[in-house]
């Protein structure tokens, strides 16, 4: 929510800075009782208009709070809740929480899945990667990984068990050593040199790697590394699906099938 709060200031037109005049008090039972959607209303397209600059409006409903439209913001790949008054003049970035439940109303920001474009998929070469799976298959997944970092290992077990439940799946993992790691990037360079997935398992394993020599270049593991940053890749692992989504962490294999299934 912090690219709301940061903005918010600069939502509030210019009339709002008029002293509102006080209104009578004494309808109030009236007035709980009365529909709001009956009389307040807010497109997604009018949304967007009030929120240019903020982010991307993906959806409008009344807020559980009286008087307050409940408005979901993406900017991104990141979506968020915002409150916007009947007004349509003031924004509040929330959450919003209950008093008594001590619990917030407010849906908690949630981090999506970045899509690269055909023109960044298109970028990504196959080339100097371990082949894992049916080097025929149609189907094709991206695993940036990096051959000391136990995420990644754990996820390399799942990758595993899916290439027996979907024989059509062609994986191509990238060595993608991080710099938190000192020793990844020479067993980076070896298991690249060697072409063998049976070395990048020995990594995951924690046994010991012979050291680089001269049938192991830095160039392959230095262009995957610049490859990577170009498309955003600060961590491993990093999968990119079929249909362009960017996913990082380690999923178990019944979500990694859920995932695939939803790329066709």
């Amino acid at each position: 929510m912090v690219f709301l709060s940061a903005a918010a200031s600069g939502v509030v037109s210019a009339s709002s800075s008029k002293k509102a005049k006080p209104k009578a008090v004494g309808s109030s039972s009236k007035a709980m009782n009365h529909n709001c959607a009956s009389c307040h209303s807010l497109s997604v397209e009018e949304a967007n208009k009030i929120f240019k600059g903020l982010g991307e409006v993906k959806a409008v409903k009344m807020s559980p709070v009286k008087g307050l439209f409940e408005v979901t913001v993406q900017q991104r790949n990141r979506q968020a809740v915002a409150y916007l008054d009947f007004s349509k003049k003031m924004l509040v970035p929330g959450p919003i929480f209950d008093v008594a439940t001590k619990h917030s109303l407010t849906p908690p920001p949630e981090e999506l899945p970045r899509i690269l474009s055909k023109a960044e998929l298109d970028t990504i070469p196959l080339k100097n990667s371990i082949v894992m799976g049916n080097p025929k298959g149609t189907k094709r997944l991206i695993v940036f990984t990096d051959p000391v970092c136990p995420f990644c290992a754990r996820l390399h077990g799942e990758l595993k068990k899916l290439v027996v439940l979907e024989p059509d799946l062609a994986i191509y993992i990238k060595m993608f050593p991080l710099k938190m790691h000192p020793d990844a990037y020479d067993k980076a360079r070896v298991i690249l040199g060697s072409n063998s997935l049976e070395m990048l398992e020995k990594a995951f394993a924690k046994e010991k790697l012979p050291a680089p020599g001269s049938n192991d270049p830095k160039e392959p593991v230095d262009e995957t590394i610049k490859l990577g940053e170009s498309l955003g890749i600060d961590g491993t692992p990093a999968m990119i699906f079929p249909d362009g989504r960017l996913v990082s962490g380690a999923r178990d294999v019944a979500t990694l099938r859920k995932m695939l299934e939803s790329t066709k």
